[in-house]
């Protein structure tokens, strides 16, 4: 993505400690969000929700959708997808008593998403993983999970999570020069310095972390096709704190 001009989304988990949602839609599209990126604590009602954004002018490009839900009720799935407005539809996370041990293991959860990204593709969307740090480790066997799950099922894309990317040992800005091609989008979101923000789980508002954003998005722009740029907080203790401060400081990335 090359335009200088940010439609910088807000993934929605952020704030799932600050409801309700129309207050926190209005809070987003008043420090300067167009978008947000949704997840599963917001699709009960897809109708309504679509109402809510369109009051607000959002828009709702991307979102995380469980690996059951998009295995076992891949219809369902793309009706919510469909009623939000949902172009790209993303499975984010794999449960710790779920996670292969092994470079077959990864392999073949690599191929489950390649039959899922099928199915949507079908549907005339975008399918991409996001990754957290796991997948960054090395198995007993030296695989490194990620690698092969891309390899496994190379049509689908890749939303990384820059952060999780670095918390997880291993170089962001190598996994984008190595795999550009297969980012379709990107969290946006920092790493506070070691020992501070323990009450936030170790996470700081965007630019006011360890995370090199400049860099990083000279990069995400010239070596990817990503489009989607979502601020994201795992634990905020103010999620309108986290909205305000780090869209401020990424227009000036």
């Amino acid at each position: 993505m090359k335009a200088e001009v940010m439609n910088w989304s807000f993934q929605l988990y952020s704030a799932r400690n600050f409801q309700p949602w129309d207050d926190v839609l209005r809070m987003v599209a008043e420090v300067g969000y167009s978008q947000v990126e949704g997840f599963g604590g917001v699709y009960d009602d897809p109708k309504g929700f679509k109402a809510m954004l369109d009051e607000n002018g959002l828009t709702m490009p991307s979102g995380h959708f469980s690996l059951d839900m998009l295995e076992k009720e891949t219809a369902k799935a793309l009706d919510i997808a469909d009623a939000l407005g949902v172009g790209i539809v993303i499975c984010p996370h794999l449960a710790v008593e779920n996670r292969p041990t092994d470079a077959d293991g990864w392999k073949r959860f690599g191929e489950r998403l390649a039959v899922v990204g099928d199915a949507v593709k079908l549907a005339g969307k975008r399918f991409a993983w996001h990754n957290h740090d796991f997948e960054f480790a090395s198995t007993a066997d030296g695989a490194v999970p990620q690698r092969l799950i891309l390899q496994a099922a190379p049509d689908i894309g890749w939303e990384m999570d820059v952060a999780w990317v670095a918390r997880g040992g291993a170089d962001p800005l190598a996994w984008i020069e190595e795999f550009g091609p297969r980012i379709v989008a990107a969290h946006v979101k920092d790493i506070a310095p070691a020992g501070e923000a323990e009450d936030e789980d170790g996470w700081a508002d965007v630019g006011h972390g360890t995370m090199d954003w400049k860099g990083l998005m000279a990069a995400l722009r010239a070596s990817t096709p990503a489009d989607i740029f979502v601020m994201e907080h795992d634990n905020p203790s103010d999620a309108a704190r986290f909205a305000r401060r780090s869209i401020e400081a990424a227009n000036r990335f």
